[in-house]
């Protein structure tokens, strides 16, 4: 069979781009090169449906072996008692997930997505808000940091049957201590969606969601540096509150309704190649290596966003806790919009993103989102972290200097030779 070189062809300029260039979006990281290998791997010819030991095709005794194994792996990174590996991303396993435990119309309360929460949390453009009956809390004006007095009136208010927290865009740890009281008191189900700060959650580096959610959710993406794909969890598995029994008239553990809810419910075959990545990545992550990486993921945000304050820019919340913070550019005469495209320009990858109480709309922002994730696979330290800010700056303060613009290009593009991505490609 012909080589399609013009595939190949733009897949080699994507290598490029992702060497030369700075990537400071928070939900991007770089996989090693085995999670990479796995995900093109021959397990993507194999059709899997249903669960290791109950599948619906034969031939599927290799792909039951990866498929536990990451699930015993990621039970023993985060200490719970059930997993569910197979959503093929975040936003699949939330999905799955309110499917197993909604009715249609049933209430919900998550975080507005204009203060940092996430599509899958209720908005209106999305399944969550269409399906389900969505209701919002903020953070508040003046910190930006989560309103939970807002968060217990609303709760008190609607009564919804479950509570969402979790966020797309906040730079700050949980309370999730006092959101599970609130639970408890309106008789709504807490679910914590850590896409976003799972890696630091595991090495004990922010609070853990576990000791006080029903169900947590994850990409293995993000701060895990994984393959794309999403999962499942819970700290301690349940009979349903719902009375419903499988076909001996035994009580339905909660399980049961997840499982049921990921495969018929909203998928069919899972991606067993990426599965298998997934169980090398949950691999990488017990591993020493991995802590000393958390650390500096923490490190190099602070060291970040400390060198930011210092030029002027507002931090919502004034700093971070964990691996991105989120950037109100109106005291720059800057939109978000135009800030990505001109430092997309110099090769430094962000993305615009509304702040707390925006006056510009979603297509536009009056912010950006930044992360550090990526450039801390790539091997950068705190004392990076000063070029990086100058490099933004010097292309914001400049951003119709098109000579401006280059000269950083090439200044970032000659910094990051410093730092290789996969020589191994060649």
């Amino acid at each position: 069979m012909q080589r399609d070189t013009l595939v190949f062809d733009i897949i080699q300029k994507e290598l490029q781009r992702q060497r030369h260039g700075l990537e400071l979006i928070a939900s991007e990281n770089f996989t090693s090169l085995q999670v990479m290998q796995a995900t093109g791997c021959v397990m993507t010819n194999k059709y899997a449906e249903g669960y290791p030991g109950r599948r619906y095709y034969g031939g599927c005794e290799f792909v039951d072996q990866t498929e536990q194994l990451a699930i015993e792996r990621l039970k023993q990174i985060f200490g719970c008692e059930y997993a569910n590996v197979q959503p093929h991303s975040g936003a699949q396993a939330n999905g799955a997930l309110l499917l197993a435990i909604l009715q249609p119309g049933d209430p919900i309360l998550g975080l507005d997505l204009s203060m940092g929460g996430h599509l899958t949390h209720g908005s209106p453009v999305n399944f969550s808000g269409k399906i389900y009956q969505p209701h919002f809390y903020g953070v508040t004006r003046e910190e930006g940091l989560v309103d939970y007095e807002m968060l217990e009136a609303q709760a008190r208010k609607v009564k919804p049957k479950l509570i969402i927290c979790g966020a797309s865009a906040y730079s700050r740890d949980w309370d999730y201590a006092r959101i599970r009281r609130v639970a408890d008191e309106v008789g709504a189900f807490l679910f914590c969606d850590m896409a976003h700060p799972a890696g630091l959650i595991a090495k004990n580096l922010l609070s853990s969601p576990f000791e006080h959610c029903h169900f947590v959710t994850s990409t293995t993406h993000k701060t895990l540096r994984g393959p794309r794909g999403g999962v499942i969890m819970m700290k301690k598995d349940f009979e349903n509150p719902f009375g419903l029994k499988d076909a001996k008239g035994n009580i339905r553990m909660m399980s049961n309704l997840i499982d049921m809810a990921v495969f018929p419910g909203t998928q069919g075959g899972p991606l067993e190649h990426v599965i298998a990545a997934k169980a090398i990545a949950f691999g990488e992550i017990l591993s020493d290596e991995f802590t000393d990486y958390a650390r500096q993921i923490v490190s190099n945000a602070q060291a970040m966003a400390g060198a930011f304050v210092a030029k002027g820019y507002q931090i919502i919340s004034g700093g971070t806790e964990n691996h991105l913070m989120l950037i109100d550019l109106r005291n720059k005469n800057i939109t978000g919009k135009k800030a990505e495209q001109v430092l997309n320009n110099a090769d430094i990858t962000i993305n615009k993103n509304m702040v707390p109480y925006d006056d510009k709309s979603a297509f536009v922002t009056s912010g950006i989102r930044v992360g550090v994730p990526a450039i801390t696979t790539r091997g950068m330290k705190e004392e990076h972290m000063q070029f990086v800010v100058n490099a933004i700056d010097n292309v914001l303060m400049n951003a119709d200097d098109e000579n401006t613009i280059a000269t950083v290009r090439k200044s970032v593009n000659e910094f990051m030779n410093s730092f290789p991505l996969y020589p191994e490609l060649g």
